[in-house]
């Protein structure tokens, strides 16, 4: 299978065929999320939550962002591999924004990058596409904006907040933005913004309409525990699981059946 490419992502959006996404964050999920088919990996700065446990995604650092993309690019063979600009790493001016941006891809061998906002980043936005940085845009809930957003709520829900979405959507195309993420908006408002985009959107919490779907891996197998989104699936519990065997270890550990001399030298 040939790696997925940005032209992909406009291919699959033109021919009608569904873009899939996953987050990943180190080697071996990186692998898993490859060898599965997935188009895309976003390694996303969600892992300051389902990682390092943080209240949320705005302690985390832009050298925690390239070691955590670097060790998914060594596992990716095929997908598509997307860095999530961190806070702060672009909403200082352009300059800090491309430089951040460029570091994605010479330093973690990523393909493209992935910041939250519309009209506010739109110059960092061309500024990045000039600097020949694939730049997938993020509209809707946007976890940076926690603090003024007042919390983790479904955007778009009024005319008004409706309409600024949709003119947020355009500006992002404008700007050069290859792809638009859109995340927690009404499931009608995503498919008329990806009826009226020519780029690619990607929905998390916004209905089928969108030309493809991200999950944060962590919810999809069942890892992380303290809240799980109305938007999120689970597909197994790996957290329950590995409970099982750690548990299991610990007991033969205490027991003196492990290890037996199957698991010994001689």
């Amino acid at each position: 299978m040939p790696r997925i490419t940005i032209q992909d992502f406009i291919r699959k959006k033109k021919d009608g065929r569904k873009i899939t996404m996953l987050t990943a964050y180190d080697y071996p999920f990186g692998q898993i999320v490859d060898e599965a088919g997935i188009d895309c990996i976003l390694v996303g700065d969600s892992l300051g939550m389902v990682v390092q446990g943080l209240e949320n995604t705005l302690p985390v650092t832009m050298d925690e962002m390239i070691y955590h993309t670097r060790l998914v690019t060594r596992a990716a063979r095929n997908a598509l591999v997307i860095g999530d600009m961190p806070f702060m790493s672009y909403q200082a001016g352009v300059e800090d924004a491309v430089r951040n941006a460029g570091r994605f891809l010479k330093e973690a061998g990523a393909a493209a990058v992935k910041l939250e906002g519309g009209a506010e980043v739109a110059d960092r936005i061309r500024a990045m596409s000039r600097s020949d940085i694939p730049v997938m845009a993020h509209i809707g809930l946007t976890p940076q904006s926690i603090h003024r957003m007042g919390g983790y709520k479904v955007q778009g829900k009024t005319e008004d907040a409706a309409r600024r979405l949709i003119e947020e959507a355009h500006i992002a195309e404008d700007a050069g933005a290859f792809s638009l993420l859109m995340e927690a908006i009404p499931m009608d408002l995503a498919g008329r913004i990806t009826e009226e985009l020519s780029i690619p959107t990607i929905g998390i919490g916004a209905g089928p309409y969108c030309d493809g779907q991200v999950l944060v891996l962590h919810d999809v197998v069942g890892i992380f525990e303290r809240f799980i989104p109305k938007f999120a699936k689970r597909y197994v519990n790996l957290r329950e699981a590995a409970l099982k065997a750690v548990s299991e270890f610990r007991e033969e550990v205490e027991r003196g059946v492990f290890p037996s001399e199957d698991n010994s030298f001689k």
